[in-house]
């Protein structure tokens, strides 16, 4: 008798345990979870009031993180780059007559001084010092920064000389000029850094399909990094509202390009064409503690209004070659943590989406934001409650037993009724699981947090072996309960998908920027990672393809050849990878 309550004793404990909050928390997931601030522009919300932001930037001061980004009222910080400090700061003065508080906004480290400075046409802009801002003390270091400019970024290279760049245009090029470290006026005149090369690089080229109608692309979003005495001037293009919103880089000798060799690196640096949570555009790079490298970066939701977006960050770092990368694939899947980061491991632990398209049912449903739009892995579509009442539920059928080690939840704003950033605003909830769907066990418990969590990630202290997903609606801090996406991370206990046959790339003669890639469809596979580069250990960038076979790529370098491979993609896990496919 002793020995068959111990048996159910220790299968509860394996198959649904209540879950306890891991101090020791390894991964976190994309989008990041900061308590976003609402769009302060009326004009902005006629399709709906939501949450928006871009153009974010993160710096390593005195071993914290400091996060800003456009029109938050404030910024963030963080000593571990998962748990942020929102700082509540408005940076305009009285004679600013506008509401772009910190519109796309340049940091930068002088001496032992942060600087901060936003977008501005006008030369009655401040910029702004601190010597302690985890204390959110600031002083003007010049009331008005006359040169102004828009998208503003600094930089201060090793001989301790202190540069500015800036450019948000589809006519001219990026621009870059000294300033005095002791009066931040201009040494000299503005000189231009970078032109978009839309007719040779493909990516660059306007438009959701990269067709350029409608537009000429875009380049925006300066930043600069040195590494081993080469200087990487980092910009966004093509515009900020597409899936292919992407960060490129220029590799030069010189802080300033005008007089001097520069070559673009052919493709983006940061690149997400697909999947959950796309875009990975004006951004900025920045080092942990361990020296590792990051890049921080705009994803794009763009339902609501076209500056509805949200931001991710991605491993990022140097080659042998010095080839410059960011590490994108499985970038909205978990990721490790900084103290987790190893050099040359994994960027994540492997745990897969194990509720892709899986069945799902809920408590209600508002219209047509149908219950299935939380678990096809795209951010701009979501399901809706009616209401949001304490007791509306969603619920996600895995299939059969599986793993579980994390959650995330991705909030939707439907008939959210604030305006600007919120303070004080919460989210609560609970999740369940359950075997069979009729025996329930809380395994999260959110039923007393106080803290606004609109991407909320959730890394179980110990993985569960369950069936059945439920999340139940205690408190919505405005509009109706709704979820864009709920997503189960583990492994499905089944088996890999086997290595994809017959890759076929067909490049298109007349425009080589372009090629039609078609492959064999895997059995049991729902998605596919798309490698490419222009060389055959450099496939840095990578495309993530569901439930196709094809895909119409229009990217590439026209000069350069290129080289693919794929894998296949299952709640299991990801096939090997085919040989690298050259194609001239």
């Amino acid at each position: 008798m002793a020995k068959h309550l111990f048996k159910i004793f220790f299968l509860v404990i394996v198959f649904c345990s209540a879950y306890t909050v891991s101090a020791q928390q390894k991964t976190y997931c994309n989008p990041i979870n900061v308590d976003y601030g609402y769009t302060p522009f009326e004009s902005f919300t006629e399709w709906g009031k939501h949450r928006a932001t871009a153009d974010p930037v993160i710096v390593n001061y005195k071993g914290d993180f400091y996060l800003f980004s456009t029109n938050q009222w404030g910024y963030w910080h963080s000593a571990d780059m998962l748990n942020w400090k929102f700082h509540e700061r408005k940076f305009l003065r009285p004679w600013n007559k506008t509401k772009d508080e910190l519109c796309a906004p340049g940091v930068g480290i002088v001496g032992d001084t942060m600087v901060v400075f936003g977008s501005t046409y006008t030369k009655n802009f401040t910029l702004w010092g601190s010597t302690d801002p985890k204390g959110n003390k600031w002083f003007p270091l010049v009331d008005s920064l006359e040169i102004g400019g828009w998208d503003p970024s600094f930089f201060t290279d090793d001989d301790g000389k202190f540069y500015m760049y800036n450019g948000s245009s589809n006519n001219y090029p990026m621009y870059g000029v000294e300033l005095d470290r002791k009066t931040f006026q201009p040494k000299g005149t503005r000189t231009p850094m970078y032109l978009l090369e839309s007719w040779r690089y493909g990516w660059q080229r306007f438009g959701e399909y990269m067709d350029n109608t409608f537009l000429d692309p875009f380049a925006e979003g300066a930043w600069m990094t040195k590494h081993n005495g080469k200087y990487y001037f980092q910009y966004g293009a093509p515009g900020t509202e597409f899936s292919g919103y992407a960060d490129g880089v220029v590799v030069g000798t010189k802080p300033l390009f005008y007089d001097s060799p520069f070559t673009p690196q052919s493709d983006p640096l940061s690149y997400k064409g697909g999947g959950f949570s796309r875009g990975a555009g004006h951004g900025a790079t920045f080092q942990d503690n361990s020296k590792n490298y990051w890049h921080i970066s705009t994803s794009i939701i763009c339902v609501k209004n076209t500056w509805e977006r949200r931001m991710g960050i991605w491993p990022t770092g140097f080659d042998k070659d010095d080839v410059m990368w960011t590490n994108t694939a499985f970038g909205d899947y978990p990721l490790y943590l900084p103290a987790e980061r190893k050099e040359g491991g994994p960027a994540g632990p492997g745990w897969m989406l194990i509720n892709y398209k899986k069945p799902v049912t809920v408590s209600s449903t508002l219209g047509s934001f149908n219950a299935n739009n939380a678990v096809d892995e795209s951010i701009k579509t979501y399901w809706s409650a009616k209401t949001a009442n304490n007791g509306e539920w969603i619920q996600t059928d895995l299939g059969s037993l599986a793993t579980v080690n994390a959650i995330q939840i991705n909030y939707a704003d439907q008939d959210a009724e604030f305006i600007g950033k919120q303070m004080g605003i919460f989210h609560q909830y609970k999740i369940l699981c359950s075997t069979d769907g009729k025996k329930w066990t809380t395994l999260v418990d959110k039923s007393q947090n106080k803290t606004d969590v609109p991407h909320d990630y959730i890394e179980l202290q110990k993985p569960v072996k369950t069936r059945f997903i439920k999340m139940v609606n205690i408190h919505m801090p405005t509009g109706k309960f709704a979820i864009s996406g709920l997503r189960v991370f583990g492994n499905g206990n089944g088996e890999k998908p086997t290595t994809v046959k017959n890759l076929i790339v067909l490049r298109t003669e007349k425009d080589k920027r372009s090629a039609y890639i078609k492959w064999e469809p895997v059995d049991h596979a729902f998605a596919y990672n798309l490698y490419y580069g222009t060389a055959a250990d450099k496939l840095y960038n990578c495309i993530m393809i569901h439930d196709f076979n094809e895909y119409w790529f229009k990217a590439m370098d026209s000069q350069k050849a290129y080289y693919f491979a794929i894998e296949a993609i299952n709640e299991n896990g990801v096939s090997a990878k085919t040989e690298v496919k050259k194609v001239d």
